[in-house]
């Protein structure tokens, strides 16, 4: 059993070494090329059409429409006081101080109280708009430094056309200014002395 098993062995190596004889032979046999290299699929060109592009900036706000120009508004009339143009001249108020002394004082002899500074009163907006005119004779006393103390109005009259009655529409303007007014003061034996009674007449005229 043995030999006939070693038998059969050794017919099939044969054979099968034949065939691998053969097989070889025939592949060195066979004109072996290279691989063929594959074309590469082509791809079509791509064309991009041709392109504007417009670059935006921020638009500015329109200017606004100028407003409409307001209609002339037609000036306030007011009712304005008659006067008397042949008689009164509004522009130039002319007032007039006369004074007057009463009692102690003069201008007779040295030492005695000289006026120095005479202050014009405003004449007064409401009297001379209504073209009223007058006087005031106000009283005051001298101090000792020359200075004006205790105004007082001794009389007051006012009107138009000459026609004058008591009033007191000049008398605050009369007093402010009497407290302004200015004197050398009366000196006795070399010491300053006060002069009471000293009275002074304003005069409150429109110019002609």
């Amino acid at each position: 059993m043995n030999i006939a098993r070693l038998f059969i062995a050794g017919i099939l190596g044969a054979v099968v070494t034949l065939g691998l004889v053969f097989l070889m032979s025939s592949l060195i046999s066979q004109d072996i090329k290279p691989p063929e290299e594959d074309e590469g699929t082509k791809i079509a060109d791509i064309h991009m059409p041709e392109r504007v592009i417009e670059t935006q900036y921020d638009e500015k706000p329109e200017k606004p429409d100028e407003p409409e120009e307001q209609p002339d508004m037609p000036e306030p009339e007011f009712d304005a006081p008659k006067l008397n143009p042949d008689a009164i001249s509004i522009a130039a108020p002319r007032v007039n101080l006369n004074l007057k002394v009463k009692g102690i004082g003069g201008f007779s002899g040295d030492g005695e109280y000289l006026p120095i500074v005479k202050v014009n009163p405003t004449y007064p907006s409401r009297a001379l708009s209504r073209g009223i005119e007058g006087f005031v004779i106000v009283e005051f006393t001298v101090t000792t430094n020359g200075s004006v103390r205790d105004p007082f109005i001794v009389e007051a009259f006012s009107g138009r056309n000459g026609n004058l009655a008591p009033s007191t529409i000049f008398n605050s303007a009369a007093l402010k200014a009497a407290l302004k007014f200015k004197y050398k003061p009366r000196v006795i034996d070399g010491d300053p002395v006060e002069v009471p009674g000293v009275r002074n007449k304003i005069t409150f005229a429109i110019a002609k």
